[in-house]
């Protein structure tokens, strides 16, 4: 299959290394580093093996990041599922495996594209979390964590509500996604993204994204958004220049979801 990749990553900036670095300089400086500031990563659409998967998978190993994998559960397999585990084997702590939808496939006949939208039933919705949620048990047995991320990071509020009937610990969505989520189900929320962009002015979208960064960091937590399938070189070199930078900052601690979960816990 042949995948879309956005305009902004048609070319790198130059000097883009001293760019990310006056950003994050700037934005820590701007919030006072009272307290610490939370990074994460998540990378959707996981399932099968393949050579970004794997390239994405050492990234984060040789900079010791955490990072978050959303699983389409529909999508992995037993065979599929014994070498992504392999990729991680490693650093399991780093990797947190979670759900991504059932068969990321929309449901809407108008509108945005949803899987869990308002033209399902509570019980199709209900039905699909648990088929998702029970396959990814099966197959990755401890190493599934019950957070659920949407696909394409919209949800209705029966989503929401029988996520947290089902014992799901979060949801993660773009910012300001509505409905809110309802006490008891955490929202991790997504603030930049990284290769979904729709800009089509490479100049004006690496602005963007920059001010998005700066915007993120200076807000506490800054939750980055990576589909793997859509990183081609130049996305992948930005990709490492911006963990060599989140790395070098005492100030800005990488997490994946368990870490988070454990922040919230007071644990």
């Amino acid at each position: 299959m042949r995948h879309h990749y956005s305009s902004i990553w048609h070319s790198i900036p130059s000097n883009l290394d001293q760019k990310i670095e006056n950003i994050i300089d700037n934005a820590c400086d701007l919030i006072g580093m009272k307290d610490a500031v939370y990074v994460f990563f998540r990378a959707d659409d996981v399932a099968v093996p393949g050579h970004n998967v794997a390239r994405l998978l050492a990234l984060f190993t040789k900079y010791r990041v955490p990072i978050s994998l959303a699983v389409v559960p529909a999508w992995l397999t037993g065979p599929r599922w014994e070498q992504l585990n392999k990729l991680g084997q490693k650093t399991p702590d780093l990797i947190c495996w979670h759900q991504h939808g059932w068969r990321h496939i929309n449901h809407e006949n108008e509108g945005k594209k949803q899987e869990f939208g308002p033209n399902r039933s509570h019980d199709e919705i209900r039905r699909d979390i648990i088929n998702g949620r029970d396959r990814l048990e099966i197959i990755m047995k401890n190493s599934f964590y019950p957070v659920f991320t949407p696909p394409w990071n919209r949800c209705n509020l029966t989503t929401l509500n029988v996520l947290k009937e089902l014992g799901f610990f979060a949801v993660s969505r773009i910012m300001g996604r509505r409905p809110p989520a309802p006490n008891g189900l955490v929202d991790f929320q997504i603030n930049v993204d990284l290769h979904t962009r729709k800009g089509v002015n490479p100049i004006d979208d690496w602005e963007c994204l920059l001010t998005d960064l700066s915007r993120a960091i200076s807000s506490g937590t800054c939750g980055v958004m990576i589909h793997h399938q859509r990183m081609n070189e130049a996305a992948f070199s930005f990709l490492e220049l911006l963990l060599t930078s989140v790395v070098k900052r005492k100030e800005l601690i990488p997490v994946h979801f368990k870490d988070m979960l454990a922040i919230e816990a007071g644990c």
